[in-house]
């Protein structure tokens, strides 16, 4: 009886599963934070940059919710039209990775021993580098802001990206219908784009969902380090950083933010997760096969 390739499972023809409880209770966590973050400049109390002298440091109240900072700007406003901020640094940061990644990573699975070993080689050195490290010797060299930092938080992720397509890559190249597709004569390219890529797409968007959650973090850490988006702007991390010295007497000031992330987090994780199980029938909740 011939064994059943592992990607196999993993093609959407085959994919026969109930949405999996992690995936539900993933977008309905989500669902309303992404409700609240797009809609912000409608729905916010007060522009976030809008100072209230005579309301500094205000704990949560009847005017301010959720409480001012040392510049009596309402924490609730900036949180959530910080989260647009951070929302669109980790899209932005996983498209680039997923743009620069498959390409590298179908090659490297499909191109033979020499170019596989040079791409594997140049991603080996990548991830050698501290993510964190790593941000910061991109952006050192160039004005801060947001942009700048989804970029070099997006360039820090290619090496994963590149590795799970690689993998799955190679073992979609010994499938019959890719064989076929070489016996017909049809061009590397064909090959890979319309035989190859359609079917590598769900481990590759699971792995796309899961960075987010990274470049949302690192992108918090970059603005936290003053790399990313700068004052009068709102970001998580940014409002974080901002509220160091005002811990003991303001906590509120980055719990609210902080909060705002962990749930975030916490959301789109579940989503990878339900998604890598929704789309895998083999795996297990633990990871194997």
């Amino acid at each position: 009886m011939p064994e059943t390739s592992p990607t196999a499972a993993i093609l959407p023809a085959k994919v026969r599963k109930p949405l999996p409880s992690t995936l539900v209770w993933g977008c309905s966590l989500m669902a309303p934070i992404l409700a609240l973050v797009l809609l912000a400049p409608w729905i916010v109390p007060y522009p976030f940059d809008e100072m209230h002298n005579v309301a500094r440091l205000t704990p949560p109240s009847a005017d301010f919710w959720l409480g001012t900072d040392d510049y009596g700007r309402d924490v609730l406003s900036r949180t959530l039209i910080g989260g647009r901020a951070s929302l669109m640094l980790g899209v932005v940061a996983t498209t680039v990775s997923l743009a620069l990644g498959v390409p590298l990573g179908l090659l490297a699975g499909y191109a033979g021993r020499r170019v596989d070993s040079l791409i594997m080689r140049v991603m080996d050195v990548l991830m050698s580098f501290p993510p964190i490290l790593f941000g910061v010797l991109i952006l050192a060299f160039s004005t801060p802001s947001l942009l700048k930092a989804a970029f070099a938080v997006g360039v820090i992720y290619v090496p994963s990206i590149v590795r799970i397509t690689r993998i799955v890559t190679m073992e979609l190249a010994s499938e019959e219908f890719v064989v076929a597709a070489r016996a017909r004569g049809e061009t590397t390219l064909y090959i890979l784009l319309h035989e190859i890529l359609p079917n590598a797409w769900p481990p590759i968007i699971v792995e796309g969902s899961l960075r987010i959650t990274f470049a949302i973090l690192l992108g918090a850490s970059l603005s936290f380090l003053g790399m990313g988006a700068q004052p009068p702007s709102s970001d998580w991390g940014l409002m974080i950083s901002e509220a160091r010295p005002f811990l003991l007497i303001a906590p509120w000031i980055a719990l609210v933010p902080g909060i705002a992330m962990a749930f975030t987090v916490i959301g789109v994780n579940l989503i990878g997760d339900g998604l890598r199980e929704w789309l895998d029938p083999h795996f297990n909740g633990r990871g194997h096969k």
